[in-house]
Order: structure tokens, then C-alpha cells, then sequence
């Protein structure tokens, strides 16, 4: 039996496989520590490199040199093995075909200089979000060149936190919080469509690492605040410390986009803007246990957020949207758009939007402007405009922490969300958790931040106020000796929307 080959590295199964095959030429991987980001990059610089020979060059960049010593460590572990010899003074591998693999630092945007007019195929920042400004980063993509037809590919590796993670956060989590989707933009120069996607990895995906120190996760635990362990140890980008909703985690409040039920009530709910965004959103009720197409359990009353509409400005350079910059359209044009997203979904049971849209002042409300422009499909009424608590009720921000806390459903597994957001509502993702104290008003957020999004959700959920169930069980003795069931609060609401519908309440603004 012939000898088998001596294998010095290889992928492991999951996001280091699915990193390593991806033709996507800008990939943003990893997102939380102990992902495997290092070995992953290193890895496709060394299969390229033996691939393609002299004809593939690939550089690490670092803001320091020194960072990269770990990195230079693991590339000679892997690379002499097969053959290739470290350059100590050019601080470079060299592999008997000709492949190279550089280590440089990149503090400023005047370092990026240097290397103009270079001709590199693979470029790997690791540990991005240390990069306070992406600029020395994006004028380095001009050196990605092959005149041999070799695969050119940016690389970045990073974990939440660090004085780069807006930058790298809006460019990469919030077109696609969950991953996996590629992004796609279309040069206004030269008309031609770049992609990038990010694919996250997780320390529980780094099978070798959680194995042969299992210590690693409690020893990380213990190395910085609550919130940005979380976050490390998560991947999630949105856990901000001093954020006003805490209680909101990318992994329990957010599922892929799919098609939901069409027995469910649905309804919208709105946040007006012209010259700021407005924010309009699609909620649907889940009227049993519902498992999404990814398999996870939503429980009967909770609310799903499937479906957005937002109206911020887009840059026609970069092709990014311009924060809390609004397209200044008629309220008209609105209502055209709200019914238009309503073609495949069944009728929304009502609306409501903010009651300075429902205002009038010699002419016709925002909301009438809005009914009008869709042909009588898109009506609201004025939302409970209640922000905190007051004489016992409960406050719009408390229906959403209440919604996002949720409640023990008696399975064992602690309580689960009774709001959830579908990975299409790209905005209300990524403004959610940003939301800092009012430094006037703890109980309130402060209002000069992008608030359009948490408001139109806050509008929706006072439309059906929550409160968790005391006792889960449906069979109380004082209500079925009064010759009915007893009911939870959705039972209620959805009671009530039916006795509403029946009477034509619907069609009313």
C-alpha cells in the first residue's frame, strides 16, 4: 500500500472549510475569538501559494509589526514542514516554487503608500477592528492584481470590539447580520459589481482548539466587562456596553428571512421622516408554536418582525447608506411603496404610525397623503406614543424589553423571546442596539442617536400590549367555572382584532 501524504493542515469541517473554497473576492471571516481565524487565513495564503507558485504573493498586515509574531510563528510551524524557509530581515516566506507570504505593519494611511504599485493576489488584515479608519485598508484593494489569471482575495479577520468596529461592523454585519450572504455592489465609475461577504465562525467551531484547551472559554470569560465577553464569545457585534436594551442577543432575537405562516395576524407599524429616515415594518403573531426553517422555537403570542422598509440615503459612490440621512419622498410615493411590499403577503390587519403623521395643519394628514398614494391598501392610525411608564402602565420601552426578555414556556430551557427579527430588517438590527440612556432620563433613550427603527417597533408592540403569563397552564379552576378557557393576553388581542375586522374597523384611518 502506497504511503499516504504526511498532512501538516487541513480545514476543519464548518466556516474554516466553507472560508477556504469561497470565491468571493473580499471576505470578512471570524467574529468572535477562538473562531480559527489566524490558522484559516494562513491556510488559504499556503494552498494558493502551492497551487499557483511564483505567481502567488500574499502579505499579513498588522497595525504593529510585533502583532504579527504569533502569526509568523504559526506560519513556520505550517509552512517548513513543506518545504518553505523564513526570510528572518525581509520578515517573509518563501516557498520552493516562489510563493511569498509577507508580514508588515499598516499603522497610517501614509504606510499604505509604500506598497502602490505592487502586484499581490491574497491580502490579510488580521484583527481589522483594530484599524480605527479603513482608508489605508481600501487603498491597498488597488494592489490586488494578477496578470496570470490567479484568484485576488481581501482578507479580513476581526472580533467585535476595537476602535475600527462602526467601520467594520456597518460594512460587513449590517447588510447581513447573520452571515453568508453575499453583498454585492456596483462601481458607478466603471459599472462594474464587486461582492464581499462575511462568514462567521464561533469558538465552539474550532473543535481542535475547544478540545485541547478546554479551559480557553472560562479563562476568556474572566478577561474583560460582561457585555464584551459576550461578545467575543458570541460573535454578536451588537452587544454595546451601557446599551439602553441589553437584553437584546443576535443569537436568540434574530432568524433567517422565510415565509411565514399565512393564518397568522399580520400587521405594520411606522415611524415618519423626510430629511431623517422613516422606518416602516411588517409584524406577523404567532398563533401556535412555530419552529423556523432553521429550528428555532417561537412560542404561541410572540411576534415575528419579518419584513422592512427604510428610507435612508445611499451614497451613489460608495454605495453605502448615509446614517440617519432620509430620501425627503412625498408621503405619497410612501404609500405606493408600503402597498407594493404588500403584494405577496396576506393584508395587514392595521397600521400604526407615529401621531404627528396623523396630524393635521390646513390640508390633508401624512397618513391620508399615505392612504391616498396607495390606492386605499395603506391605513393607519395614530400609535400609543407612550415612551416610559407612568400611574402603573407600562411604557413603550417597556413592552419592548418585556418582548425581548420573554417568558418560561415550561420546556426547560428558560425563557425564550417573544420578539423576534427576521435577518431582512437590516435596520432595526443594527439601530437596536446602539440605543444609549438619556443622560436627562434614564428611563427613556436619547434622541439624538438614528431612533427611527426602535421607534416604529416600539409603535407596533404598544398596538398589542404584552405581559408575560403568570402560570402557563390553560385550565385554571376560576375561569373554566365561569365556562370559559382561560386566556393568555394574545388570546385577547386577537379576540378583539377579529371582533374589530367583523365591524370594518380596518379600513378606517
Amino acid at each position: 500500500m502506497p504511503n499516504q501524504p504526511n498532512v501538516v493542515w487541513s480545514p476543519q469541517v464548518g466556516p474554516q472549510t466553507a472560508f477556504i473554497h469561497c470565491p468571493v473576492e473580499e471576505i470578512m471571516y471570524g467574529g468572535a475569538r477562538g473562531g480559527g481565524k489566524t490558522d484559516a487565513a494562513l491556510g488559504l495564503c499556503i494552498i494558493k501559494g502551492e497551487k499557483y507558485g511564483k505567481h502567488h504573493h500574499a502579505i499579513f498586515f498588522r497595525r504593529e509589526l510585533t502583532q504579527l509574531d504569533a502569526v509568523i510563528s504559526r506560519a513556520k510551524e505550517i509552512c517548513i514542514p513543506l518545504g518553505w524557509e523564513y526570510k528572518e530581515g525581509a520578515k517573509t516566506m518563501v516557498a520552493p516554487n516562489g510563493a511569498t507570504i509577507k508580514f508588515r505593519h499598516l499603522e497610517r494611511d501614509s504606510d499604505a503608500e509604500k506598497y502602490q504599485g505592487w502586484s499581490v493576489q491574497t491580502i490579510v488584515f488580521e484583527e481589522a477592528t483594530n484599524f480605527p479608519d479603513p482608508k489605508p485598508i481600501m487603498k491597498l484593494k488597488g494592489i490586488l492584481r494578477s496578470v496570470h489569471g490567479v484568484p485576488c482575495q481581501m482578507i479580513l479577520t476581526s472580533n467585535p470590539g476595537g476602535p475600527g468596529m462602526s467601520w467594520v461592523k456597518k460594512r460587513y454585519i449590517d447588510p447581513a447580520p447573520l452571515g453568508w450572504k453575499i453583498i454585492k455592489h456596483t462601481d458607478k465609475i466603471s459599472g462594474l459589481t464587486t461582492e464581499r461577504v462575511f462568514i462567521p465562525a464561533k469558538v465552539a467551531d474550532n473543535k481542535l482548539l475547544t478540545s485541547n484547551d478546554p479551559m480557553y472559554v472560562a479563562r476568556l470569560a474572566q478577561t474583560g466587562s460582561e457585555q464584551l465577553v459576550k461578545a467575543w464569545l458570541n460573535g454578536d457585534w451588537n452587544i454595546v456596553d451601557g446599551a439602553f436594551f441589553s437584553e437584546f442577543e443576535m443569537t436568540k432575537h434574530v432568524i433567517k428571512t422565510g415565509p411565514i405562516p399565512p393564518h397568522w395576524t399580520v400587521f405594520r407599524c411606522g415611524d415618519w421622516g423626510s430629511a431623517r429616515p422613516f422606518a416602516f415594518y411588517w409584524m406577523a403573531v404567532a398563533s401556535e408554536p412555530w419552529h423556523t426553517p432553521c429550528g428555532k422555537l417561537v412560542p404561541k403570542g410572540a411576534i415575528i418582525v419579518f419584513r422592512e422598509y427604510y428610507g435612508i440615503k445611499i451614497d451613489a459612490d460608495t454605495g453605502e447608506y448615509v446614517p440617519n440621512v432620509g430620501l425627503r419622498l412625498f408621503a405619497e410615493e410612501v404609500g405606493r411603496n408600503i402597498a407594493a411590499r404588500e403584494k405577496d403577503i396576506q393584508r395587514p390587519s392595521y397600521g400604526v404610525i407615529d401621531p404627528s403623521a396623523c396630524g393635521t395643519d390646513g390640508g390633508p394628514s401624512l397618513a391620508e397623503r399615505m392612504y391616498k398614494g396607495s390606492n386605499g391598501k395603506a391605513a393607519f392610525r395614530a400609535a400609543d406614543n407612550k415612551r416610559t411608564p407612568g400611574r402603573g402602565a407600562m411604557g413603550g420601552w417597556d413592552q419592548v424589553r418585556s418582548r425581548l426578555v420573554g417568558e418560561d414556556v415550561g420546556d426547560g430551557k428558560g425563557p425564550r423571546p417573544m420578539v423576534y427579527f427576521m435577518d431582512c430588517c437590516e435596520h432595526l438590527i443594527r439601530t437596536l442596539p446602539m440605543q444609549q440612556h438619556d443622560a436627562d432620563n434614564l428611563e427613556d433613550i436619547d434622541t439624538e442617536a438614528e431612533d427611527h427603527a426602535v421607534d416604529a417597533l416600539r409603535y407596533g408592540l404598544m398596538s398589542r400590549p404584552y405581559g408575560a403569563k403568570k402560570d402557563a397552564r390553560r385550565d385554571f379552576n376560576a375561569d373554566t367555572a365561569l365556562g370559559y378557557e382561560a386566556l393568555n393576553m394574545e388570546d385577547l388581542w386577537t379576540e378583539r382584532d377579529s371582533q374589530r375586522e367583523q365591524q370594518g374597523y380596518f379600513g378606517r384611518i
